[in-house]
């Protein structure tokens, strides 16, 4: 059986030491509460510190735990309850489009997919959650640097590779399909990510009008196409599914 990693257990409990106690806590009341040495207890609390996970106020030489924690803690519930609110509107719009779904949100500078619905038929399929997609070329992907601005700013500080003929990658050229996905209220890959592929999205947002993800849909272009415009009622029944999923997040007016 493998042996636990002991300099990991100690930051373990430092942290939770951090979470259950006073809002601060010295060195001194660390490392006798853990019965661990000063400069044990100050070295794990100093790694801890450059990962952000742990802070120290200047004034008082105390600690207490840091945002990039806090970030990943609220990152999860966010996410656990996306999904949990997405899993019958996503079920609907499988059945309603005859296509595969995707909910997706940003991380690390693309799109993680959090959700997925296979498309209702006989087909083979594979499960794509947690596999990742550009941010700069689906439909998902722009949704997402449409209307979250830190996911715009790691869209256009990123190389934006250009996987068909079709991909938008100049940033004047992006900038504008962002605006046009704004003022539609949707975005759209047509063979600029994989040939033969097209996509819809449209963004979810939380109780306080935040995008905290999109889903969309996915299928061959001769399927979600028509006389090479993108279906119509496919675009409304994503938005309306986008909407749905808003309002059980408790976004107002959608």
């Amino acid at each position: 059986m493998a042996r636990n990693i002991q300099s990991l257990e100690r930051a373990a409990a430092m942290l939770r030491l951090l979470a259950g106690g006073e809002r601060r806590l010295g060195l001194s009341d660390i490392a006798s509460s853990l019965d661990l040495a000063k400069g044990t207890a100050h070295g794990i609390l100093r790694t801890l510190q450059h990962e952000g996970f742990v802070e120290q106020d200047e004034a008082s030489g105390r600690y207490q735990l840091g945002a990039e924690l806090l970030r990943l803690g609220t990152t999860y519930l966010d996410v656990h309850e996306l999904r949990a609110r997405a899993l019958v509107w996503t079920d609907d719009l499988a059945r309603s489009s005859g296509e595969s779904v995707y909910v997706g949100v940003l991380h690390q500078q693309g799109v993680l997919i959090v959700h997925h619905v296979f498309r209702p038929d006989d087909s083979r399929q594979v499960l794509e959650i947690g596999a990742m997609q550009p941010l700069h070329s689906t439909a998902l992907g722009k949704v997402l640097s449409a209307y979250d601005p830190v996911a715009h700013s790691e869209a256009l500080d990123s190389s934006r590779k250009a996987f068909t003929d079709r991909t938008v990658c100049a940033p004047e050229d992006f900038e504008h399909v962002l605006d046009l996905t704004r003022a539609r209220g949707y975005a759209a890959d047509v063979e600029e990510t994989w040939e033969g592929m097209a996509s819809i999205a449209a963004p979810i947002h939380d109780r306080r009008r935040m995008p905290v993800g999109a889903v969309g849909i996915a299928g061959a272009v001769e399927r979600l196409c028509r006389d090479g415009e993108l279906r119509p009622e496919l675009i409304a029944a994503v938005r309306d599914c986008a909407r749905a999923v808003s309002r059980d997040l408790g976004a107002a007016r959608f």
